[in-house]
């Protein structure tokens, strides 16, 4: 059953942290005192397991720590915020296993009893129209737990910060979290508010604002299933992407909504949705299942923090993944019946501006284009093919940003999707830099395919069409220019994950990628060269190719089972 598989998940999460480790941590902790979250999260994500018969071995170990956090939360600022909420759900868990003294438990609550809100949350709004985005939801959600617990009556600050999110929902649900700006909003960012939502609604909160919360819920909800991947992974975009803990957070929007659509008795709807919390969680047990364990898909070193912001490291993020699958174990229904082999419908679905993704997907394709990226982050263009039951990265998963606001490992990256490109002369010009606007013009599906065509309008107005065909052969990309100038499009060559190199062959009109038991293959009526240059993403380096020709240029892609 789904609920004991995210426990056994949660213990194989736990299993990346040496028990040295854990003290070594804890100590750092007792000297430098609580910081942020990370601490905390590892504390209740331990006390879970125990209380659900795991890791028993840690139970001294653990009640040292526990009382460490939960004597501590109230005195200082530590990311309160994202801590109270778990340490509720954990002291819930011990108490119903009964693994624990009744006087450690009570003890517990008195401490978190003493919390005086505007003193021990960073961040939370005093007005309704006040911008502080999702630190304020954390923090109204956590209040709301220690609430239930009974540990104080907050109604009137749980439904100010609920009030102060609502204004950042989209015409489609989903939340845009970037300040300052209308675009560039990440797509983790936008699911992790609704998941704290959806256990505001399921643990009881029928407050003021929830009907129009559950309203955003249910819009947005069916929409990622047209942004899920074949792979069961998110949908690239910003920051947080390509870690483990994405899809947990995803797992728990599905559980959610198929407990919504089992309860009206749309049972085809529910099993859509249990079938995306299947995909989802598979591809977490697929990247745990390898060692060593890493918290990014990648295989570098933790110590390179390759592919990590400042903020993802290792000890916080690792076992974040545990957290968030708790919340989808929070969330679920085993009632519900769960068929693996439910297979995802078509799709071909762009979001609004501020997301500025197009997503096609057809039998066991899909692709997902960013046609406005965040330098930061991604580039424009064609970011992401991915092959059902093939690696990820083969092809490509994220784009390559030129401005990373990530660890890698040169000073000077180049932006690389798969994208066109025009000549300049003494050069190429690329689709993904900055400059370069994309708009799409179709979007749309058939029995035969998923459709797209988008626009590239460069800075001295030359223009590309691109169509992509997204159907069960392949990815089909016909890229036209204007008359018969020289163009290109941009083939990326997986070549090197952190730990291993694909094997590449290159010929005159083909590409060969060989890794991890598949092959990932280009086709094109031009001409392929090697452009000499590597490109950077979190997952790794690609080579980057060109497929050329005059005037127009067309490139097959296919992924299959390497023979």
């Amino acid at each position: 059953m789904m609920k004991e598989r995210y426990i056994a998940l949660m213990e194989r999460t736990l299993s990346a942290y040496t028990d040295d480790h854990i003290r070594e941590y804890f100590a750092r902790v007792q000297a430098e005192g609580l910081t942020e979250h990370g601490f905390p999260r590892l504390t209740v994500n331990i006390g879970i397991l125990i209380a659900h018969g795991r890791r028993r071995d840690l139970l001294p170990l653990f009640l040292e720590m526990m009382e460490f956090c939960c004597a501590n939360i109230p005195r200082v600022k530590a990311a309160n915020d994202f801590s109270v909420r778990e340490v509720i759900s954990c002291l819930r868990e011990l108490e119903a296993s009964g693994v624990v003294t009744s006087a450690d438990i009570a003890r517990w609550k008195g401490y978190l009893a003493t919390i005086e809100p505007t003193s021990c949350y960073d961040r939370f709004a005093t007005s309704p129209t006040e911008d502080i985005r999702n630190w304020a939801l954390f923090t109204g959600v956590s209040e709301y737990f220690r609430q239930e617990m009974g540990l104080c009556d907050s109604a009137d600050f749980i439904d100010l910060q609920l009030a102060s999110q609502l204004q950042f929902m989209d015409e489609n649900s989903m939340y845009m979290d970037h300040q300052g700006t209308e675009v560039h909003q990440p797509m983790m960012y936008d699911i992790v508010p609704r998941v704290l939502f959806s256990l505001l609604l399921h643990f009881g909160y029928r407050g003021v604002h929830a009907e129009v919360i559950d309203n955003h819920l249910r819009r947005a909800g069916l929409l990622m299933l047209n942004m899920q991947s074949v792979s069961g992974e998110m949908a690239f975009g910003g920051r947080s992407n390509q870690f483990l803990h994405n899809e947990a957070w995803c797992a728990a929007v599905f559980e959610f909504e198929g407990c919504r659509y089992a309860r009206e008795g749309d049972h085809a709807m529910a099993a859509q949705f249990k079938a995306a919390v299947w995909r989802a969680v598979e591809n977490i047990a697929m990247w745990l299942d390898r060692e060593p364990i890493l918290h990014i898909k990648n295989r570098f070193p933790t110590a390179s923090r390759y592919g990590c912001e400042k903020y993802a490291y290792f000890d916080k993020y690792m076992i974040t993944t545990a957290s968030y699958l708790y919340a989808a174990y929070l969330l679920c229904d085993d009632g519900i019946p769960t068929d693996p082999a439910l297979v995802q419908g078509a799709a071909a679905w762009q979001t609004s501006a501020h997301f500025h993704k197009v997503f096609l997907r057809h039998g066991d394709y899909f692709a997902e284009y960013d046609t406005n990226a965040d330098p930061h982050y991604d580039a424009s263009g064609l970011g992401r093919i991915h092959r059902r039951g093939a690696p990820s990265a083969i092809c490509l998963s994220v784009p390559c940003p030129s401005e990373p606001s990530y660890f890698i490992d040169v000073d000077a990256p180049m932006a690389m999707a798969l994208c066109p490109a025009v000549s300049t002369g003494d050069g190429w010009k690329y689709a993904c830099d900055a400059d370069v606007v994309h708009e799409t013009l179709v979007c749309e599906r058939d029995d035969a395919g998923a459709y797209a065509e988008i626009l590239c309008r460069f800075a001295d107005d030359r223009e590309i069409r691109t169509r992509y065909a997204v159907t069960d052969s392949g990815v089909t990309i016909t890229a036209e220019g204007e008359g018969d100038a020289p163009i290109a499009y941009t083939l990326p060559a997986f070549c090197f994950d952190g730990e291993s190199s694909p094997e590449i062959r290159a010929g005159e009109g083909s590409i060969e990628i060989r890794y991890d038991g598949w092959l990932c293959r280009y086709t094109t009526d031009g001409t392929v060269r090697d452009t000499g240059a590597i490109a950077r993403n979190r997952n790794g380096y690609y080579r980057v190719f060109h497929a050329e020709g005059k005037g127009s240029v067309c490139v097959k892609v296919e992924i299959l089972q390497d023979k």
